[in-house]
């Protein structure tokens, strides 16, 4: 990395799963650097939705190398989800042109409910299959996988936690961490951030600064959408070996399963 800036920039660790990314430090300076990164941050960053991508550069043996200007700022707490600017950056999202042509050139196909209720079977170890929640929510999905066709395919970012907003010191608000981004239901992203963000009497609301109005079809999509991802994140929790974390979840997912 130090042969792409020179030597009197420190580059160390910037923490996170891959062990790819990195801060490049030099006096006042200070770059976010990530290998390998998908062509659609350039997309992302011209849309203002991640900060701003200031090179791209590819090294001899095949890897690209991103800098994007490093963000004063914070993650946003769980309180603030509810704020109009998390509506209004998701709806720019959803809506955005762009972000969905990038994504079908990187050869992404719409996630239909079927093919995430596969995948979701697949991946569920025995012991998480068996437990009596999980069983009702597997249930659930499968009688409810008719009710919650939809039409309308968007950019999903598919991981809205309050972790993953920055809030710079200039009040610009980004979402990052694309990785597992998805051309899906909008329902996927709405009803993780309103399950685990917004009081149910607010929903309406909030859906309102989003620009959506909160009916039936909706709610059974959301309902759905967040069970699914609830499953996913008990069986993640168990194979850290994050008990009480997997046993939060099944908790939640009780309620949800149980509440009409």
């Amino acid at each position: 990395m130090e042969h792409l800036l020179g030597q009197e920039w420190e580059i160390i660790p910037a923490g996170g799963a891959t062990g790819e990314a990195f801060i490049a430090q030099h006096d006042k300076q200070r770059l976010f650097l990530k290998r390998n990164s998908s062509p659609f941050l350039a997309v992302l960053s011209a849309e203002g939705i991640v900060p701003k991508l200031v090179w791209t550069k590819r090294l001899e043996n095949g890897d690209v190398i991103t800098a994007q200007h490093w963000l004063n700022g914070r993650e946003l707490n769980q309180t603030e989800m509810n704020d109009e600017m998390v509506a209004q950056l998701l709806r720019k999202i959803h809506q955005s042109k762009p972000l969905l042509s990038m994504l079908e050139r990187l050869g992404k196909t719409p996630l239909k409910p079927e093919d995430i209720l596969k995948q979701l079977e697949a991946s569920l170890d025995q012991e998480v299959a068996s437990i009596g929640i999980v069983k009702k929510a597997l249930s659930f999905l499968e009688r409810m996988l008719p009710e919650v066709e939809c039409n309308e395919t968007v950019v999903c970012h598919c991981d809205v936690n309050h972790n993953n907003w920055l809030l710079s010191e200039e009040d610009e608000l980004y979402l990052i961490d694309w990785d597992g981004a998805m051309i899906a239901d909008p329902a996927i992203d709405l009803g993780m951030l309103l399950y685990s963000y917004i009081p149910k009497e607010e929903w309406s609301s909030w859906l309102e600064k989003y620009g959506l109005k909160l009916d039936e079809s909706l709610q059974r999509r959301m309902k759905w959408y967040f069970i699914s991802q609830s499953l996913y994140s008990v069986q993640w929790h168990k194979t850290k070996d994050r008990l009480e974390e997997m046993n939060s979840w099944l908790r939640y997912l009780d309620i949800v399963i149980n509440t009409n």
